[in-house]
């Protein structure tokens, strides 16, 4: 008998837990054996969330690195991967932005303070409590410290700026630096093998941390969950129908709406598979037979979109820490949204184009400002939802700039 996909499987144990947390909670004062359960449920979901917590930093170590020391192997092509880089950038910028902006404007899951984030967050993250002044003061001073110190300690920043400077490095070196960029690309690959890995037992984490969120908190949980999800979704549909489509008008000319017409099979894929990566194909030939990009511009745009250019996951995890942190009684002040913002566009950087796979980054996110990693055995079940639109946006992304990097490097006669 064939199991069904992962995806199926996480909604399915998704809908269990919830059913059984529905049961405990309702019972009131649970009796030895519901504590015992859910004593389980807690033991269990704690596991999954530190299996996510150990291949972190390796996977953001080397997904940066070796993104940025890929660079190098375009130098002949300066001006393109400039101009791709500056763009991919500053969309995802915009992005995340957007998805800030309208978590404040919102605010889905305010005054809505769970016990079971209270209690984690006693032994937290001190910069909740700094004034603006100093929480910048440590932040910076926290940046450049001992990387070896900061990846056992699991400090994400520091290994980011890191990261980043390796791969700036091994870029500047160019060819020199081959031997390194091989070696740093196929312990990615192997990160991902592990990831894959424990994504095959997340329906058995997704359950129990969600049967023991649901049996130890109240059910105005829900109520702001959809709040959010409508939120996210909304903000997905605004930079996808709205400031791209903007962006390609103003920087290419090119009309929006020939421009979805053109488009929509790379739109469907991307949305049937969540997946960039698993799309890439199809957007290479819509790219070149029906935008007329050439070649040598979509195969170096679009694969370094297809790792590099996710706006619709920093939209997403920037409004998801803000979500948390409404959840969890914490008002996030300007430095800390600004940091958040900053990791977002780093952990959209960081993430594979595998579906799902952008949870491991979202811990990357939460971590920055001390919010509880407990938070995704609320996002995990919802993940495969807003994925779907995420990654249509993220392709759509990465069509548009093929477009407007070629007219900005060589003006098409006719688009």
């Amino acid at each position: 008998m064939r199991l069904p996909g992962l995806n199926s499987q996480i909604l399915l144990a998704a809908a269990l837990g919830a059913m059984l947390g529905v049961y405990l909670n309702h019972q009131g004062a649970p009796d030895p054996n519901s504590a015992g359960l859910i004593t389980a449920l807690q033991f269990t979901g704690g596991l999954f969330v530190d299996l996510l917590k150990m291949v972190l930093i390796p996977l953001v170590f080397t997904s940066v690195a070796s993104g940025v020391a890929s660079l190098g192997e375009h130098e002949h092509a300066g001006r393109i991967w400039r101009i791709t880089l500056s763009y991919y950038l500053s969309t995802t910028l915009l992005a995340a932005l957007l998805g800030l902006l309208l978590m404040n404007l919102l605010e889905p899951g305010k005054g809505l303070h769970l016990d079971l984030f209270q209690d984690v967050m006693n032994g937290a993250h001190p910069a909740q409590t700094l004034s603006l002044a100093d929480f910048l003061q440590g932040f910076l001073r926290g940046i450049f410290v001992n990387p070896v110190k900061a990846m056992a300690e699991g400090a994400v920043m520091p290994t980011v700026v890191f990261a980043l400077m390796t791969g700036i490095a091994m870029a500047q070196r160019g060819s020199r630096a081959h031997a390194l960029r091989e070696l740093l690309g196929e312990a990615l690959e192997i990160i991902l093998v592990i990831v894959n890995g424990i994504m095959k037992v997340a329906p058995i984490g997704v359950f129990a941390l969600l049967g023991h969120l649901v049996a130890t908190q109240p059910t105005g949980l829900f109520v702001n969950l959809a709040q959010f999800i409508a939120v996210a979704i909304g903000g997905l549909l605004v930079h996808g129908l709205v400031v791209l489509p903007t962006l390609l008008f103003l920087l290419a000319g090119h009309p929006p709406g020939k421009f979805f017409r053109r488009i929509q099979e790379a739109l469907l894929t991307a949305f049937a598979t969540c997946s960039s990566s698993a799309t890439l194909p199809i957007s290479l030939r819509v790219a070149r037979e029906n935008l007329h990009v050439p070649p040598r511009i979509a195969k170096f745009v679009l694969p370094i979109g297809a790792t590099m250019n996710m706006d619709g996951t920093a939209l997403y995890e920037a409004g998801a820490a803000l979500f948390v942190a409404n959840i969890s009684g914490i008002d996030l002040n300007l430095a800390q949204q600004t940091l958040v913002c900053l990791m977002a566009v780093l952990a959209s950087i960081g993430a594979p184009g595998l579906p799902s796979a952008g949870m491991v980054t979202m811990i990357m996110v939460l971590q920055s400002v001390g919010l509880p990693v407990e938070a995704i055995a609320i996002l995990l079940p919802i993940d495969r939802l807003i994925d779907a639109v995420r990654t249509t946006v993220n392709v759509e992304g990465d069509l548009a700039g093929s477009m407007i990097i070629h007219h900005l490097i060589e003006p098409p006669v006719e688009s």
